[in-house]
């Protein structure tokens, strides 16, 4: 992905791996993929312990992820990945026509979501669309999309700072004080806390994103499009 012989380039052709716990599902996705010139299958199979593994060692462009997979691999599976692959193109298939499930993929940084009742063809032609830098969304769930964007921007909040890292709003608060380059006896003056209480919040949030240091902190949450 972003390599010289990418999507550009007429002989290149996009690699798909898929992960579903139909077997049939996979080998009838398989060879209709196989059959279209611009992909070639790199990987397939059920969800094990090693999948993230597998995924990596495939450098697949696309990861096609069945709901059920989903589900049983937990909701950090999608984060991994696209931590380890930042161009990785997820697609997501047989899914509910569920509001919340949606709109918690898109959070999850997934650029397609289809329905149980999408064909063997419309799979592969949302593999098509996916490669080509779209996004595939049913549009009967467009306007839950619409919404949630609404009501993230009249409450002021950061998905993805939400979502990906679990911090709440007063932790994203303290993480703005903590940018401008404050001490936790600054942080607590303004807040109106104990210097004890910041510095429990503080090495919370440590344990929260991975880091290590303050310093990791702002430029983890910054990753996430958090601005100070």
């Amino acid at each position: 992905m972003g390599r010289p012989n990418g999507p550009g380039n007429a002989t290149w052709k996009a690699g798909v791996y898929l992960l579903a716990e139909n077997r049939l599902l996979r080998e009838t996705l398989s060879r209709l993929l196989q059959k279209k010139t611009e992909f070639r299958v790199v990987g397939e199979g059920a969800y094990s312990d090693a999948v993230i593994e597998q995924v990596l060692a495939s450098q697949c462009d696309i990861l096609l992820l069945d709901g059920v997979t989903r589900v049983h691999a937990g909701t950090d599976l999608i984060h991994e990945l696209l931590r380890a692959l930042p161009d990785l193109r997820v697609l997501l298939i047989g899914m509910e026509e569920e509001e919340e499930t949606f709109v918690r993929a898109v959070r999850s940084g997934v650029a397609g979501y289809l329905l149980k009742d999408a064909s063997a063809m419309e799979v592969v032609a949302a593999v098509r669309a996916v490669t080509q830098g779209e996004a595939v969304c049913p549009p009967r769930l467009c306007q839950a999309l619409f919404h949630y964007i609404a009501q993230q921007a009249r409450e002021g909040t950061v998905p993805a700072v939400q979502a990906e890292l679990g911090l709440t709003p007063r932790q994203q608060q303290l993480v703005s004080l903590v940018a401008q380059g404050l001490t936790n006896k600054e942080i607590a003056d303004h807040l109106h806390l104990s210097e004890q209480t910041v510095k429990n919040h503080v090495h919370r949030i440590l344990r929260q994103v991975h880091a290590r240091s303050r310093s990791e902190i702002v430029a983890t949450v910054r990753n996430c499009g958090f601005s100070s």
